[in-house]
């Protein structure tokens, strides 16, 4: 990762929502086929290869944090990147229908108990921890490969209370904790296909979901753009003259 945004932007893109979604679509079908290979066949599931390849062939060069309310959004929004700029917006909603699929076959498997259909508690408890903990070290790795991490920044993800910002989602709040102590490359290394770019997996603790628990976040240091520095940033690459088009994005922070 080279740098993060926080983007607080209007409903001005609703216009390439279809391009957007095509491309969300080919996501969710990749990671969808990727996961049921990994379909209990057998008495045991390879969770260091499942986490290795949740995101296999995933091209990003942003991945995108937001609220599952703001899913809309973030699909015209990729729309937008991916015509204006041919840039490849990771969305991160692609991936939590499927991780709920896999746990669930997981724990009608395993955790139901014998002659009910219910689920054992302490059965259930672990399944859903370790389907969380490899989601988490997949995340880890793909935001370490991708140049930027943009969060949407909307009051369906974020409250504010006594100038604190809070989440109550404990994937929005992760994210961004990843994404403040994850290795700094310089664009160079996102960009150059013959660059090394094996990421130290990073150890994390385990997020209860279900329960109303708020997070401080900490968004403090994230650049903010607004949908008028989106407009600006395009004008710039439309008269630069070979320059990527994150670089163009750079220079109107340099300032």
């Amino acid at each position: 990762m080279f740098s993060r945004f926080k983007l607080t932007l209007g409903n001005d893109f609703g216009s390439y929502y279809d391009v957007g979604l095509r491309l969300y679509n080919q996501t969710s079908t990749m990671i969808k086929q990727s996961l049921e290979t990994f379909l209990i066949k057998e008495d045991r599931l390879d969770g260091s290869r499942l986490q290795q390849h949740w995101f296999p062939q995933v091209d990003a060069d942003i991945f995108l944090s937001h609220s599952h309310a703001d899913k809309d959004l973030a699909i015209s929004l990729a729309g937008w990147l991916k015509q204006k700029f041919d840039l490849n917006l990771f969305v991160d909603s692609c991936v939590w229908g499927y991780a709920d699929d896999l746990l669930k076959q997981i724990d009608d498997k395993y955790c139901v108990i014998p002659g009910s259909e219910t689920y054992c508690y302490q059965k259930r408890n672990g399944s859903t921890s370790h389907v969380h903990m490899m989601l988490i070290a997949a995340l880890t790795k793909l935001i370490d490969q991708t140049e930027c991490v943009c969060f949407l920044n909307t009051p369906n993800s974020i409250s504010s209370e006594n100038a604190v910002t809070k989440t109550k989602s404990p994937w929005l709040y992760s994210e961004i904790a990843i994404s403040e102590v994850i290795r700094y490359k310089a664009p160079i290394e996102h960009r150059d296909k013959s660059v090394a770019k094996l990421a130290k997996i990073l150890e994390s603790e385990g997020y209860r979901a279900g329960l109303n628990i708020e997070y401080d976040v900490n968004l403090q240091e994230m650049k903010e753009i607004g949908k008028e520095t989106l407009f600006n940033w395009h004008r710039r690459f439309m008269t630069a003259k070979k320059k990527h088009p994150l670089d163009c994005l750079y220079e109107i922070y340099k300032r």
